[in-house]
Order: structure tokens, then C-alpha cells, then sequence
């Protein structure tokens, strides 16, 4: 997978006539901007050698129950994880596009909860936003990608990395399930 093969459907609304094609293109791609940063963090999680495929189905539970676990959090998640910061991997572009995710994510939130962002934002403006998380999203891929071994899109992330010391430049360890749940409680949203 890659990023323009995901951003395939924001790129088929972006040149529909759709009166709603920058609303649209704009929610689907920050769902897909989240979406690769959390792929890239239950990744990394992954490779713990105490994680194998009978455990995955608990590390999903696990990371869908802690409901404080935002973009921010993830973020922040696998920062404290991995021996390279999001920043590095998204390089130069991080300054500039992470408060433009930022942004987005907050209009997101009015727009599906049928609020006014107090933004005024126009059809163009959210194409604008979109090229901007699109940025981001590629940015990423190919840092990840490049460190991790995995650009956040491929299907499954709950796989082995081909490199099988990818654990050893972790900042942490767990030994399980609890270490997990732990270390998410400790990133939640409020703490």
C-alpha cells in the first residue's frame, strides 16, 4: 500500500462535482491521517517479542478501550516508544504541517458534530487542509517506512518487521498484555 493508493477515494471526491466534495475529501482524509499513526503505533507495539499472533485480538481490545487515546496521544505514544520521534520521520514539514493536522482535527470534530468551526472555512479552504494532511501523510509514510519498515498504510499492522531487532531500539519494554494497558493509561487524554 501506499499513499496515493490510499488517498485514492479522497482523490476521486476532490475531482467529483460534488457540491460536498471539500467537506468530503476533507473528513475522509483525516480519518486516514489518524488512522496511519495509529497503524504505526499498534505496529511498533507489535514487535515486542512477547506479542505474537494469538495476542492480537487482546491488543486491539486493549487499545479500543481506552477511549482518551487521540491523535495527540498516539503520537505522543510512539514517541515514547520508539528511538525516533514522529518529528524525525515526518522531517522538515513537521513545524508547518503538524499545527495544520491540529486544525484540521478540531474543525473535524465541529463539523461531525454539526457545529460551526467559527472558521468560516470554504469549499478551497478544505482542499487546502486536505493537500496539507495528504503532505503529512506522505511525509510520514516515507519516514516510517524508511526507520520502522512500515509506512502506517499497508493492511495489516499486526505483523513482524523483517527486521527482527527493530525491539532493541525501543525506549521501553513490556512483558505482556498489562504492560500495555499501562502504558496507554499513563498517555491517556487528561493525564
Amino acid at each position: 500500500m501506499s499513499t496515493s493508493n490510499e488517498f485514492e477515494t479522497v482523490d476521486l471526491i476532490v475531482k467529483s462535482n460534488s457540491e460536498t466534495r471539500g467537506v468530503d475529501a476533507f473528513a475522509l482524509a483525516v480519518i486516514k491521517a489518524e488512522r496511519q499513526l495509529r497503524k504505526l503505533l499498534t505496529h511498533l507495539v507489535f514487535q515486542f517479542p512477547c506479542f505474537g499472533t494469538a495476542n492480537v485480538g487482546t491488543l486491539r481490545d486493549t487499545l479500543a478501550n481506552n477511549r482518551g487515546i487521540y491523535f495527540k496521544e498516539t503520537e505522543n505514544c510512539v514517541n515514547a516508544i520508539f528511538s525516533c520521534t514522529v518529528e524525525e520521520m515526518v522531517g522538515a514539514e513537521y513545524k508547518r504541517l503538524r499545527p495544520r493536522i491540529d486544525e484540521a482535527i478540531e474543525c473535524r470534530n465541529k463539523i461531525f458534530h454539526g457545529q460551526l468551526t467559527q472558521r468560516y472555512l470554504t469549499r478551497d479552504d478544505l482542499l487546502v487542509l486536505v493537500f496539507d494532511i495528504r503532505g503529512w501523510c506522505e511525509a510520514l509514510a516515507v519516514g516510517a517506512d524508511s526507520r520502522i519498515g512500515y509506512d502506517g498504510f499497508a493492511r495489516d499492522s499486526f505483523r513482524k518487521s523483517a527486521n527482527r531487532h527493530l525491539s532493541s531500539q525501543f525506549k521501553v519494554q513490556f512483558t505482556g498484555v498489562p504492560d500495555y494497558a499501562s502504558f496507554l493509561a499513563q498517555h491517556m487524554r487528561g493525564r
